[in-house]
């Protein structure tokens, strides 16, 4: 079966959407599936089974940035490609995204399965609400990955949905050398935007002893600002941007990952990988992470913007390793349940549906 799976935001900029393509797309290749990836990509294809679509426009969306192709270039390599490649089945993630995923929709002639990630607030599908609603139609099967996911999905353009899970590729986040470190460690990795919640984080670890540490990795419009508020504090470490392989062994390296988003997280992809990588989580109890982790079981929750109340969390676990040991192990266990294999096999099933249904 040849599968085409279509990314509406740059390849080469991280993103949990673009990291769940790319490790489908391998765990599908693994299998012995013939797979290509489209979508846009400013530099180099991050693998070589992905066809560059052009650069992408950042776009404001959801209180963050998004690296859309929107651009009628991109739509034309598009169209080349749907035409040359002849897929069996076309895998569409965020299918109602301007640009390459909904010129497919529009245009593709294989049998289509769509991916709705995004959850929270839609100015886009308000304003263009009739005629996605339209398009949607073409969908073969629909599915969402979380509760949120799907509710926005459902009003926007109407329909059905099956339920699939961000997975993670629980090999890849084992390193053989993990990053060193001289103290208790907590890491945050996100872009620096107000809902994110860096500067929560940032206050509370104001209080710690002064023994802890804190990388933070990631770039965005509250950077500099934080930073310079923050300068005089050499326990911090502010890395930039870091790709994949340094995340990996920070994660890894790091006694706490700690996500304190305030809103807008469909699902916790992030929380997995860390546990994946062997670290405790802490993260803010808000929908998309309490679906992937229960509080005082594979992770710490906390209240939404409360830095006391991270600040205290944090405190017991660094001090704890006993606590922190119990969260690791059954964050192991855990995230077996979300690994990319079983994320493979769900959707072979939906592409042989889909290709029996509409041949």
């Amino acid at each position: 079966m040849r599968i085409g799976m279509i990314s509406p935001y740059s390849l080469t900029v991280p993103g949990g959407v673009q990291g769940q393509i790319l490790g489908l797309a391998r765990a599908l290749r693994e299998r012995g599936e013939s797979v290509r990836v489209l979508g846009p990509c400013d530099g180099p294809p991050p693998e070589t089974f992905v066809t560059p679509l052009g650069n992408c426009v950042p776009t404001g969306a959801n209180g963050s940035v998004v690296p859309l192709a929107p651009d009628p270039s991109a739509q034309l390599r598009t169209i080349r490609a749907l035409r040359d490649e002849e897929f069996d089945v076309l895998h569409l993630h965020e299918p109602m995204a301007p640009g390459p995923t909904m010129t497919a929709v529009l245009l593709g002639s294989a049998p289509l399965v769509g991916t709705f990630h995004r959850a929270g607030a839609s100015f886009a599908y308000e304003v263009f609400k009739p005629f996605t609603w339209r398009a949607a139609r073409r969908l073969d099967i629909r599915f969402a990955v979380s509760d949120a996911a799907e509710a926005l999905a459902r009003d926007a353009v109407g329909g059905e949905y099956e339920r699939a899970f961000n997975a993670v590729e629980v090999e890849r986040f084992r390193p053989t050398f993990p990053k060193k470190t001289d103290g208790p460690t907590i890491l945050f990795l996100a872009r620096h935007e107000e809902r994110k919640g860096l500067a929560v984080l940032l206050e509370a670890f104001g209080s710690l002893d002064p023994s802890c540490r804190l990388w933070v990795a990631g770039t965005g419009p509250e950077t500099e600002a934080l930073r310079s508020k923050y300068l005089g504090d050499p326990r911090i470490s502010w890395l930039g941007q870091i790709d994949e392989q340094e995340k990996i062994e920070r994660m890894a390296g790091a006694d706490v990952f700690c996500a304190p988003s305030l809103h807008g997280e469909s699902f916790g992809i992030v929380l997995l990988e860390a546990m994946a990588a062997g670290t405790a989580v802490v993260a803010s109890d808000i929908e998309g992470y309490a679906k992937v982790t229960r509080d005082g079981r594979d992770g710490a929750l906390f209240e939404p913007g409360d830095a006391t109340g991270l600040a205290q969390v944090l405190s017991t676990l660094l001090s704890d390793p006993a606590e922190r040991e119990k969260l690791i192990e059954q964050g192991t266990e855990r995230v077996a349940q979300f690994s990319m294999r079983r994320l493979a096999d769900l959707y072979l099933d939906a592409y042989e549906r889909v290709v029996d249904l509409r041949p």
